[in-house]
């Protein structure tokens, strides 16, 4: 913490917090064995795919297709309580289906979005916090980047944790429409006039791409026919096809699409070496065996530690990316999920849905910082905060359903296989 209050990096602090544990604590020579630690997820077949997902988003930004996709659904939607408001978050989880990233998720439809609100009569608290929202769903909604660094650390299924996720998905997308026609009906606007259903056929044609990239990666996963990282690369070959069929491919935009995300995953890869190193000390400490024992010990029913598991996380959501907050505690707390009798595939479903309240949380949300820099004319930050509460509320009642009925996360992979 004090190390975050100085404003350190988080790759930094991992790695500090790693060198210092080890010099007080621990009489091994742990620095000999920092090379191999480093190579182990640096070389992981599996971690392949958050470039490739990250490269994916980026092509799909820069080819125009979010733009397609944000005006085909605005003329099927528009006309309903909260009008735009909705074609916002429908956009959103649409295009986190082939993007994997929320802030990916968020950028991009924050920047078609917001223009079309200029000049409206929509409060602007809702405006950002429906698309700070529907932004954050891009790690929930498969095939989403949390999941496979979750994997990667607990060893668990990607496959397994995506198809868990579908249902949840569902479920908090449909708590963000209730939202939105509570408001729309509560606040209601002067309906648009009604568009000739031919036009309507026609639009769909924006849908297509984004449609069937997701066929593309979500089906190749679901039907085994490609690992998340394969089907990460396929779905480049396919965004790259669809900019080509825009006129939008060429080396310039390639460029800079491989620029950005180049930054994006020096970054996270910096922090995943960190982690890593800071694990490998601690375990060598005997600290989450020693942390598990003691809470598996604890006078308290199960649910009760689970609670205050979610508890914490939501405290460190406060001042944490959730990236880092996976990174550092996945390690520490999934030894005691496991021996509560907990699910593993559930209780990354449950992480990755708090992850993605920490970054709609104030004071220091991740997404609602994005959407705040992306205003056309600025304003004050307390706007994003004040319009991303009501959908807060809801991905807390989605979580608080996970709790009650597990099977919404471990139904649909048994059903599988």
């Amino acid at each position: 913490m004090v190390f975050f209050g100085a404003g350190v990096h988080i790759a930094a602090v991992l790695g500090l917090l790693a060198l210092l544990a080890g010099f007080l604590f621990s009489d091994r020579p742990f620095w000999l064995f920092a090379g191999q630690t480093f190579w182990g997820p640096s070389s992981n077949f599996v971690l392949i795919a958050v470039p490739l997902f990250l490269l994916m988003g980026e092509i799909l930004l820069r080819a125009g297709l979010s733009d397609r996709l944000y005006r085909a659904l605005n003329v099927w939607l528009n006309r309903l309580p909260g009008g735009l408001l909705h074609t916002n978050i429908a956009s959103c989880a649409l295009f986190s289906a082939v993007s994997g990233s929320s802030v990916a998720t968020a950028a991009t439809m924050g920047s078609v979005a917001l223009p079309y609100f200029e000049g409206t009569r929509y409060s602007q608290r809702m405006v950002l916090g429906s698309l700070a929202a529907g932004g954050a769903m891009g790690n929930l909604i498969p095939p989403g980047i949390t999941f496979i660094v979750y994997g990667l650390i607990t060893e668990t299924s990607v496959g397994a944790l995506y198809i868990a996720a579908l249902i949840p998905s569902v479920l908090v997308t449909a708590l963000f429409v209730a939202v939105i026609t509570a408001h729309g009906l509560r606040s209601p606007l002067p309906k648009p006039p009604p568009v000739p259903l031919a036009e309507k056929l026609r639009a769909l044609g924006g849908l297509v791409p984004t449609l069937l990239l997701m066929l593309l990666v979500l089906g190749s996963i679901y039907g085994g026919y490609a690992t998340p990282t394969e089907a990460a690369a396929l779905g480049v070959v396919g965004a790259a096809g669809f900019a080509a069929l825009e006129g939008k491919l060429s080396f310039r935009m390639l460029n800079a699409s491989a620029e950005a995300t180049a930054r994006n995953t020096a970054l996270l890869g910096l922090i995943i070496l960190g982690a890593y190193l800071l694990n490998y000390v601690l375990t060598g400490l005997d600290v989450p065996q020693t942390v598990a024992t003691m809470i598996g010990g604890l006078p308290v029913p199960p649910w009760a530690i689970m609670l205050a598991i979610i508890g914490m996380y939501f405290a460190l959501g406060t001042f944490m990316e959730g990236f880092s907050m996976i990174i550092t505690t996945v390690p520490v707390v999934f030894p005691i999920v496991v021996g509560l009798g907990y699910d593993p595939i559930w209780f990354g479903v449950i992480v990755t849905m708090l992850v993605e309240i920490a970054q709609i949380s104030p004071p220091d949300g991740t997404v609602m910082y994005v959407l705040q820099g992306m205003r056309p004319k600025g304003g004050p930050i307390t706007d994003v905060f004040a319009g991303v509460m009501p959908f807060l509320a809801a991905y807390l009642v989605a979580v608080a359903a996970l709790l009650a009925w597990p099977e919404l996360a471990t139904w649909l992979p048994q059903v599988l296989g």
